[in-house]
């Protein structure tokens, strides 16, 4: 089983970036800023976004770029429409935030997850956002925003960050929504074959061990229609259960199917890199 977080290389340079030019208590009052711009378009709030966009708004869409007016008359119906059949509106989640910014402007980039119900089944698709700030009269306002699906590849690099982000956190639950029945999984500490079924129980055993560090190296993806195959390799560093310290590098293999629109984990296993 694998304990590794995957850094996408573009994000990496973009927060070493960022990281120079604004300090931690800004992001998170960006962060704020944007997540309060989605529930007040979620709501249909037209007196908060009027406060929310600026006047000379731009935002950039397949068909060309809308203003102010068009953004906020848009949203309202939206939220309407929304209102008026709940039961058909998908859920939104917004995380793997970057956020670059300067006392007055701000760039913050996410991934958006959203999850519908179709024909009966869930679904779920990706993207990412890019929206830009500026600070007038003392308060953030939204100028700019673009938005673009993500390709396979792409989602498939973030589930793999998911993935690792539940083992760290031993999300169980993670495991029962991403794998696949059939799937197996082969560990790299002990080389021991695992159903699902125990990789689940795996994670719910209590664990003393302690990850300190981890790197990923010489990450690609390969796609073949609904079959996907991502390689690379992870340094692996911290103590194990019974407090000693562990350094290892594993290189690791694992399987993907797309089955109903979604990427579901087949085979994972990993080898330790003497």
């Amino acid at each position: 089983m694998r304990r590794v977080i995957p850094t996408l290389v573009l994000l990496a340079v973009a927060q070493a970036t960022a990281a120079a030019q604004c300090s931690d208590a800004d992001k998170k009052a960006l962060e704020a800023f944007d997540k309060a711009w989605s529930e007040a378009t979620t709501r249909g709030d037209r007196a908060q976004l009027l406060q929310i966009f600026a006047d000379d708004y731009a935002g950039a869409t397949l068909t060309g770029t809308v203003n102010k007016s068009t953004a906020i008359d848009d949203a309202v119906r939206a939220a309407e429409r929304n209102r008026a059949n709940p039961q058909n509106v998908p859920r939104t989640a917004y995380d793997n935030y970057v956020i670059a910014c300067t006392p007055v402007s701000g760039t913050v980039t996410h991934r958006n997850t959203i999850t519908s119900t179709v024909n009966g089944r869930e679904q779920t698709t990706y993207s990412r956002s890019v929206h830009v700030f500026e600070k007038r009269g003392g308060r953030w306002q939204v100028v700019s925003n673009a938005g673009h699906p993500l390709t396979d590849a792409q989602i498939l690099t973030y589930l793999e960050q998911d993935w690792n982000e539940a083992i760290k956190k031993r999300d169980a639950g993670w495991i029962e929504r991403n794998y696949l029945d059939d799937a197996t999984d082969v560990s790299s500490e002990t080389g021991n074959l695992q159903t699902k079924a125990q990789t689940v129980a795996d994670l719910r055993r209590p664990d003393k061990a302690v990850v300190e560090a981890l790197e990923l190296s010489e990450v690609a993806v390969r796609i073949e229609g609904n079959t996907a195959v991502v390689t690379g390799v992870f340094r692996d560093r911290g103590r194990d259960d019974a407090g000693k310290p562990y350094d290892r590098r594993v290189r690791f293999t694992d399987t993907w199917l797309k089955r109903d629109g979604r990427w579901m984990v087949w085979a994972t296993q990993g080898t330790v890199i003497p």
